[in-house]
């Protein structure tokens, strides 16, 4: 059994890595970001004291969710583990990284890439959507974080 079937299996209930991060919905979860009510400046993570943009002075947000796809502006690969407070697998497994404009915003964000393409299946251009996928399970639940997923069109 694949690790996504066993985990869609679980009885266990999921719980995001970072509350308020992302939302739960795991057929089309979105980022939650933030948007400068003065100039229309989105930011991920979100912002809430002052706009970074030099030529705003705002300070009202709104929480907004943020596109679910873009295009991949550069990868890599994680051959470390990282350390904590992050959970690896253990034995811990490489993983790549993707830098993905989002399609709306054009703004660049960084996330782990699903299990099981790696840095050889990816390409700058390449079109990305955003989804849920198990981080880790424990006793109590399973913990999901968002990664990007090459567009099946591809």
């Amino acid at each position: 059994m694949s690790k996504e079937s066993a985990a869609a299996t679980s009885n266990k209930p999921s719980v995001a890595v970072l509350d308020g991060w992302f939302t739960m919905d795991e057929d089309k979860p979105h980022l939650l970001g933030s948007q400068c009510n003065s100039c229309g400046t989105y930011y991920f993570p979100k912002q809430s004291n002052y706009c970074k943009n030099p030529s705003c002075d705002g300070e009202s947000f709104n929480e907004v969710p943020l596109s679910r796809t873009g295009k991949v502006w550069s990868f890599t690969n994680a051959c470390y583990q990282p350390p904590e407070p992050y959970i690896a697998a253990d034995p811990y497994q490489p993983y790549a990284i993707a830098a993905v404009e989002l399609e709306k915003e054009k703004m660049v964000v960084l996330g782990q890439v699903i299990t099981g393409v790696d840095v050889d299946a990816l390409r700058a251009g390449m079109q990305m959507e955003l989804v849920l996928e198990t981080l880790f399970e424990d006793d109590e639940s399973r913990k999901l974080t968002w990664k990007w997923k090459p567009l099946a069109s591809q």
